[in-house]
């Protein structure tokens, strides 16, 4: 069977209105601005076999796109030019090399679609694909960013980038209330793919500005890989995240970037994947971006570093990062202002991560206390979070033998998930539905109940 044509793509060529070969001489001029030097003999033959339907293998697509994009003054995707992933082939998280804004982009356009966003949820999560860059790629992401070409002449302003922040907290706040299925995700990524994608290929009156507004959208970039996380969708996480960390990057922003790769631990830790968890929990913890941020996210950064040494049979090791944990935060201070991502972490919210920390390490009876303490202090604003606590803890009093605890701690937790929509709020209750099952017997109506009522919470609420 022929190759079918690429339609798609020679229209865009024919639209940048230049011989092949000019064409080629800029295509090689931005992979070399990408140390992509495996691509340094594309020529005007390999343009004609990609219009006549050979898919251009590795980085070389991305590379395309960005250089059409620099041409055309818009941001091309990949779908745009038909080379986007083929339905049915294993996607995959975006390579580190790649352009940036392109990626970010196609990953919007692909959330966004529902069929296409299902393809790549529904793909297995892999550990192998959250391996980190080399540390030469680490050191040469800002200036690479820097020196990128503008797509536009729009010119960025500080009010755009407070715009942007103003956004991302709004958004986190309804992750907060109503989880990561919630309505506002949807928005969330079409602000990101539209109106930020398009302060990013603006020009910048200063590399001050630059590094402020890419922070900025790594941070909302950061809040869309965590919304696909509580939502159960994995591999659309990693894939944003991913480019959440390479935003960080290209800002010099290193404490974002140990609260993305901190975000990537958390997952591989409740994915049970503990020597990829232990990796990346340890590099959000390297001097460069631990030192340099708040207190109240060193606490963040610290926690989730002794869950996944607990996981990793670490025990020493994971107590003595919780007790760090609890001095960070006790060091932060009010009149201090810190990053709004991290507005959310306090006393509550350690003690939940020290629980979970706990009850890894086998300590069900001091897990119990921690998750009693965080139900105890969790503000209202935090539903989700609550829900999941509770969760936990129903799990561990039964773990304890202590059924009629387990079964109210349960039923507090169902009240608490009217209105949630949350992938991790889901696994509680299906969680505790699997913890009932042996015991439900010895339980009587009243755990009965409880089942059948966490029964019509999975088929109507989460």
């Amino acid at each position: 069977m022929g190759r079918t044509r690429n339609l798609r793509l020679e229209a865009a060529i024919h639209e940048l209105g230049l011989p092949q070969a000019r064409l080629a001489a800029r295509f090689r001029a931005v992979a070399a601005e990408n140390g992509a030097t495996e691509l340094a003999a594309t020529n005007q033959s390999s343009i004609t076999r990609w219009i006549s339907g050979t898919r251009p293998s590795g980085r070389a697509a991305h590379i395309l796109a960005a250089t059409l994009s620099r041409g055309l003054g818009r941001t091309v995707t990949l779908a745009d030019i038909g080379l986007a992933a083929e339905e049915g082939n294993d996607p995959r998280p975006p390579q580190w090399s790649a352009d940036t804004l392109t990626t970010l982009v196609d990953l919007g356009g692909t959330d966004l679609d529902m069929d296409r966003r299902r393809v790549l949820a529904s793909s297995a999560y892999s550990a192998a694909g959250l391996a980190l860059p080399s540390e030469t790629w680490w050191k040469e992401a800002a200036e690479r960013a820097r020196t990128r070409t503008p797509v536009s002449v729009r010119t960025v302003t500080t009010q755009d980038v407070e715009s942007v922040k103003e956004m991302t907290v709004f958004f986190s706040r309804r992750d907060q209330q109503h989880g990561g299925r919630g309505a506002g995700r949807p928005a969330l990524v079409a602000y990101l793919r539209t109106e930020v994608a398009a302060y990013l290929a603006g020009r910048f009156p200063s590399e001050e500005v630059r590094r402020a507004m890419t922070s900025a959208a790594g941070e909302l970039a950061y809040l869309a890989g965590w919304t696909a996380f509580d939502a159960g969708e994995h591999p659309v996480a990693v894939a944003w995240f991913t480019v959440a960390t390479k935003l960080a990057e290209e800002a010099r922003d290193a404490p974002l970037a140990g609260h993305v790769l901190r975000a990537m631990a958390h997952q591989a830790v409740d994915l049970h994947h503990p020597r990829r968890a232990l990796e990346l929990a340890e590099g959000s913890m390297i001097e460069r971006r631990y030192k340099l941020a708040a207190p109240r996210e060193r606490a963040l950064l610290g926690v989730v570093h002794a869950r996944a040494l607990a996981v990793s049979g670490q025990k020493k090791e994971a107590l003595a990062a919780l007790t760090r944990a609890g001095t960070d935060l006790a060091a932060a201070d009010p009149a201090i202002e810190e990053p709004a991502r991290v507005a959310f972490f306090g006393e509550a919210s350690l003690a939940h991560e020290s629980a979970c920390t706990l009850r890894d390490l086998g300590d069900l009876k001091g897990a119990e206390a921690a998750f009693r303490h965080s139900v105890r202090t969790r503000a209202l604003p935090y539903a989700r979070t609550h829900a999941v606590t509770l969760g936990y803890l129903g799990d561990v009093q039964v773990r304890q033998g202590h059924l009629d605890a387990a079964c109210a701690t349960w039923n507090q937790a169902l009240d608490t998930m009217a209105g949630i929509r949350s992938g991790r709020a889901r696994d509680t209750v299906v969680q505790m539905r699997r913890a009932l099952s042996p015991v439900k017997g010895r339980g009587g109506s009243t755990a009965a109940d409880l089942d059948q009522r966490a029964r019509e919470v999975l088929a109507r609420v989460v």
